[in-house]
């Protein structure tokens, strides 16, 4: 029996113990802040409830239970809900489509569809939570993933299931390096969770960065920052379940988030209304316990496998607050963009001496990696003597590799810019840098 035929038979089973479920109803006993606390339903931890009834039903999500009273979020407007709306417990958390059909899609932060689009309702179901995969029965990542950018594919490569993070400030060129890495990468397909982002903003990356053909083998799960802290937050769990369901079909999925900094704040926002304690800037202990939840579960499977990409706007530049920590320290390899490369027109604006992929070693070979330590050598090398050079108070033959990245610096630079139209294979990436290292020592 194939895994296809297993889900839709399991969502069928499922739907007829909905449907003879008895239905229970409580009461709103309070709304204070972004929590309604509710009487008379019972619940645990996860369970959708529906606040009101008719066509201004609110879904809300139970997050914390205090004996018989339960503390809700959500999931929409709270406009026309009160103290003693009827309360109706759905027993269930929250369920979302999932299937070939979603190829080509963009879904809201619950996963229902925003495109206007054919409905979605014909496809099997399943819980927005999952488990991550077992440790021990995780493939190794023994293959490279081409991201579609030189920079990236030579000297921070990427491995098939790898997680990698994408640190920078506001304005600086994340949005821009994922919509690239999109139309250029060789994954069969890509999940895009855009988390938090002007409304402004979705159009014009759907239209103009993606295109036509980045969206054709994309899902898009969309979550614009007006959206209530709840639906932020499950936007990052939905597009996580969906490219599980299509890395455990075999698949290898590209998983892009933009911004993981935005769902750490939506938790924070979360955990405050449930009534945790703030810790590290605010932030509750709930936030540091949902990252490496949400994070482990990317990854390589089984079959198949999620290479994660996960944007982090670190605050005020400072690569060492907390989320920006806490994300380094779980992820397998950080990409670092620079403010000055970018109001220096540099494009992309990566760090590449700043920038490590921890799996680069197992995914390249060691001409490979010889090259990339060459130039890395290199550009350090370079760095250590720029304000001596400027000065003039370099003295030629005091550092061979700091004269050879003097003589081939123009070079170096062109080959780490690239256009955003610009389409460059892995093989080409190579075959530039081999060029551009003529003379390097080995």
């Amino acid at each position: 029996m194939t895994s296809a035929l297993t889900t839709r038979i399991d969502a069928r089973i499922d739907a007829a113990g909905l449907a003879a479920r008895p239905r229970v109803t409580g009461r709103v006993d309070g709304i204070v802040g972004l929590s309604v606390t509710t009487r008379g339903v019972p619940g645990t931890v996860g369970d959708l409830v529906l606040l009101g009834e008719g066509p201004a039903t609110v879904p809300a999500e139970i997050v914390a239970i205090d004996a018989d009273r339960l503390s809700c979020l959500p999931l929409g407007p709270l406009t026309g809900i009160g103290a003693g709306t009827t309360v109706v417990s759905t027993g269930v958390p929250l369920r979302i489509p999932v299937g070939d059909a979603l190829r080509g899609r963009v879904l809201d932060g619950l996963g229902r569809p925003m495109d206007g689009g054919p409905s979605l309702a014909g496809l099997p179901a399943v819980p927005v939570d999952a488990q991550a995969p077992n440790a021990l029965e995780r493939q190794l990542i023994t293959e490279s993933l081409p991201l579609g950018v030189r920079a990236l594919d030579t000297m921070t490569t990427a491995g098939r299931g790898q997680r990698l993070g994408i640190f920078a400030g506001s304005g600086v060129g994340k949005s821009s390096l994922l919509s690239m890495i999109t139309r250029g990468t060789e994954a069969e397909i890509s999940v895009i969770c855009l988390v938090g982002e002007r409304g402004r903003e979705v159009r014009e990356f759907l239209e103009r960065d993606l295109g036509p053909g980045g969206l054709a083998r994309s899902v898009v799960v969309v979550a614009t920052s007006d959206q209530p802290p709840m639906v932020r937050l499950r936007a990052c769990f939905v597009a996580t379940r969906i490219a599980e369901w299509f890395r455990d079909q075999g698949s290898d999925v590209l998983l892009m988030m933009d911004s993981l900094t935005r769902a750490a704040m939506a938790q924070r926002e979360v955990g405050l209304a449930a009534g945790e304690p703030p810790a590290t800037r605010g932030y509750p202990p709930s936030t540091f316990a949902m990252l490496p939840r949400l994070l482990e579960r990317a990854g390589p499977g089984r079959i198949g496998s999620i290479t994660g990409l996960y944007t982090v706007l670190v605050d005020g530049d400072d690569h060492n607050e907390p989320i920006a920590d806490a994300a380094r320290s779980i992820l397998d390899g950080h990409v670092v963009l620079d403010r000055r490369l970018a109001t220096a027109g540099h494009f992309p604006t990566i760090d590449v001496l700043e920038s490590v992929s921890r799996v680069a070693g197992a995914v390249t070979s060691r001409e490979q990696r010889t090259m990339a330590t060459t130039l890395r050598r290199m550009m350090a090398a370079h760095r250590d003597v720029r304000e001596l050079i400027e000065i003039g108070a370099y003295v030629p033959g005091t550092n061979p590799d700091a004269d050879l990245a003097r003589t081939l610096w123009p070079r170096i630079e062109a080959f780490l810019r690239q256009d955003m139209d610009e389409r460059c294979s892995s093989d080409d990436a190579w075959r530039m840098l081999t060029d551009l290292l003529p003379e390097a020592p080995a």
